[in-house]
């Protein structure tokens, strides 16, 4: 096995970032250590979470903080503006896993307001790589063209795509077979749709909660 090389930091600004992420680790080990309740113990043991989050990637909008959760009871999943392509592997693989292993009961699509991708997709702008992934709230853009044009406002009219995409999320999220065939065998599984407000932290019910394929539309409905 190949041995790494260890790389000496010459910029002062990495190392002390470094050095910090070290720090903070030793000081969450001390806060492990002292704990009584035993529950990381357990936790080394396994898992049983009642709650999949598909989340944003963005750095302000942590799942366990937002919802009072600790750990071990939120199995996350983050991208970019929190989006349910059905060809992302990844996403597919953890919501597989989530539903049919640990059989969460509650999977929440969570977009925030302020949403930096959604923004971008709301603009002519070449960014590079990103925008393959972007054209996937642009079409989101596209079904509701009529409604966002008509604002006026350019935060407002990003925010009213944070929600629009959260709903259309929810739904491409209950149109894959993994959420369909586990409502067909009886299992108690809500998908819910929320917008974070970052500045107050409000959690923002959508009013798209789905417990069954019954209003999907009968050619997204599976039999």
């Amino acid at each position: 096995m190949a041995k790494v090389k260890q790389i000496n930091m010459e910029n002062k600004d990495l190392k002390i970032g470094f050095d910090n992420i070290i720090k903070g680790n030793q000081e969450w080990m001390e806060f492990v250590k002292n704990d009584s309740t035993g529950r990381f113990q357990q936790l080394a043991k396994g898992q049983n979470p009642e709650i999949l989050w598909i989340g944003c990637a963005d750095s302000r909008v942590p799942a366990n903080e937002l919802t009072g959760t600790k750990p071990g009871e939120v199995f996350v999943h983050r991208n970019i503006a929190n989006m349910v392509v059905h060809s992302d592997m990844s996403l597919l693989s953890v919501l597989d896993y989530a539903v049919n292993v640990l059989k969460v009961k509650q999977i929440i699509v969570a977009g925030h307001y302020g949403c930096g991708g959604v923004a971008a997709s709301l603009s002519r702008t070449q960014y590079g790589i990103i925008d393959n992934w972007l054209s996937h709230i642009k079409d989101v853009y596209r079904l509701h063209s009529a409604e966002i044009d008509s604002i006026q406002d350019p935060e407002k009219k990003a925010d009213r795509l944070v929600e629009l995409n959260v709903h259309e999320q929810v739904f491409n999220l209950c149109t894959t077979s993994i959420i369909q065939n586990a409502w067909k065998n009886g299992q108690a599984l809500a998908v819910h749709g929320m917008v974070i407000n970052i500045g107050t932290g409000e959690l923002i019910d959508q009013g798209c909660t789905f417990t069954n394929n019954e209003s999907l539309g009968k050619v997204f409905a599976f039999k």
